[in-house]
């Protein structure tokens, strides 16, 4: 057990060197970076912004209630129902019906439901009705349907704010659900916060409509970027959705930052068959309900490439690109919480992480020399080498390093000295038995080594269940509290180990007190 072989030794200290350049890359500066790896600090640590943002489902509710009409419609067509007085509002279908038991049959029917599509999989009725009594019929969404498009909607959001945040460049951000309607987003080290509200506060509905002061489909009259007043057919030639790409771009001969788009297969063919039928008029493009663009149609455009320009920045542009790459938005974002934690308060919290670090790390140094004499001192060059290892561990991992995660790596040093203690009482008490030193010390190790993994791995089994159900500040703590619990066992049963074994080997003839 005390004894190593050669390649053994050659391999534990090749590994603890390789992790120890790592951690020698936080002292690298931005001017003469080697490698790309560092730990990065959290909100707590390094300031940035917090977000707290809610959904707004109303509008969501009125387009899924809208997109109700043609199949209920049809439903009662298709089975000879006679209906007047048809009605529809934001949150309600309202029409009056002959048959009201034929209705309630079809509308609760478990097969094919047009209107309930929910009940063959779900067994659940995405929408109810209320009836009068003078046969009115009142269609809504049930607490199912409302929650169903609620938790959807919030879902598609938490992704389309990832994307949006991902490529801004923000490192670590964290972005999570809060209760039924919010998402939490902590942005470390931002320094534009309001870029990044202006981004997250548009839905990105994008549009191409034709310019026409007539239409079949009815006009709506919008403002365009130059402050004009221009009536819009009320038809949707594209969406954004059959976009693949957007990139900012400089137009070479006026140097005006523009946004190039590329369709995909269906667009193509959309947009080729509109411009190809328009040439000559001004198609607008429309963002969020405003007019972004409106240029002629000069010729068609059927290589499924565009560009679109609006008197842009090239900040403007890139953001517009951003936005049109990570989709829309299902449902408008509210931002209901904002704070700013300032770079001073990160500063403060790493001192005073850094004292604490400091202050346990010389005690703990001070009681094991004390305790053990020369085997403290094995124990402290473990001690030392493990927090090596913790930091080079976490700079692999470009973990995300919080005040709690401090406190994760106080108690690695706790932890780290306790292996030890628990391993040299052992060799004490073999020492009273054993004659032969070498047999005490390798008995020792053998029968603390259940102990010592018993009181790891159940700590470590801790860890990770607070790394699966935590999120944010208690996610750090695990993540040192984990791995400095790796780095633990792998310094004081291979690093301090070989340490020993020296020492006894070097004196196995000598009476060794410990």
């Amino acid at each position: 057990m005390l004894n190593f072989s050669k390649i053994n030794i050659i391999f534990i200290y090749l590994i603890f060197l390789f992790i120890s350049i790592f951690s020698l890359l936080n002292l690298q500066t931005n001017e003469n970076i080697i490698l790309d790896k560092k730990i990065n600090l959290g909100l707590d640590l390094q300031g940035g912004s917090y977000l707290l943002l809610e959904i707004n489902s109303d509008s969501l509710v009125e387009e899924k209630i809208q997109s109700k009409v043609i199949p209920l419609k049809k439903l009662l067509k298709d089975n000879n129902l006679t209906y007047s007085d048809f009605k529809i509002s934001s949150k309600n279908l309202i029409f009056k019906i002959n048959d009201i038991e034929k209705f309630e049959l079809l509308f609760y029917s478990k097969k094919d439901n047009v209107v309930n599509p929910y009940i063959d999989n779900y067994r659940a009725f995405e929408l109810d009705y209320k009836k009068s009594e003078d046969n009115y019929i009142e269609i809504n969404f049930s607490k199912f349907g409302l929650l169903t498009i609620n938790n959807s909607a919030l879902k598609q959001s938490i992704e389309i704010v990832r994307r949006r945040i991902d490529d801004v460049g923000t490192k670590e951000p964290t972005i999570l659900q809060r209760g039924e309607k919010r998402i939490l987003v902590e942005l470390p080290g931002l320094k534009d916060p309001e870029r990044i509200k202006k981004l997250l506060g548009k839905t990105a509905q994008l549009n191409f409509r034709l310019v026409s002061e007539n239409s079949e489909f009815g006009v709506d009259e919008l403002i365009s970027e130059i402050g004009e007043k221009l009536k819009v057919s009320k038809r949707i030639v594209m969406s954004g959705e059959n976009l693949i790409d957007a990139q900012p771009s400089i137009q070479n001969q006026q140097n005006e930052p523009t946004v190039s788009f590329t369709l995909d297969r269906l667009g193509s063919q959309k947009f080729g068959r509109a411009t190809t039928d328009n040439v000559g008029r001004r198609l607008a493009i429309v963002l969020d309900g405003k007019i972004i663009s409106a240029p002629n149609i000069n010729e068609p455009i059927t290589s499924g490439n565009g560009m679109i320009s609006g008197n842009f920045t090239f900040q403007e542009a890139t953001d517009l690109a951003l936005l049109l790459r990570s989709g829309a938005l299902p449902t408008p974002l509210e931002v209901v919480e904002e704070r700013t934690v300032g770079p001073d308060l990160g500063e403060d919290s790493i001192k005073s992480g850094l004292i604490s670090l400091i202050v346990g790390f010389v005690l703990v140094i001070l009681f094991m020399f004390y305790k053990y004499r020369l085997f403290g001192l094995v124990a402290n060059t473990a001690l030392i080498a493990n927090l090596i290892m913790l930091v080079g561990v976490l700079t692999i991992l470009e973990a995300t390093l919080t005040l709690p995660g401090i406190a994760g790596i106080i108690l690695t040093v706790g932890m780290a000295v306790d292996a030890n203690v628990l391993i040299f009482e052992r060799i004490k008490e073999e020492l009273k038995t054993e004659k032969s030193i070498i047999h005490a010390f390798d008995s020792g190790y053998s029968k603390a080594k259940i102990t010592v993994l018993d009181a790891n791995i159940t700590t470590l089994i801790a860890a990770i269940i607070l790394f699966a159900f935590g999120s944010g500040p208690v996610k750090g703590f695990a993540i040192t509290l984990g791995i400095g619990i790796l780095t633990t066992l792998f310094s004081a049963y291979f690093l301090a180990r070989h340490l020993t074994s020296l020492i006894v080997l070097k004196n196995s003839n000598k009476e060794i007190k410990i």
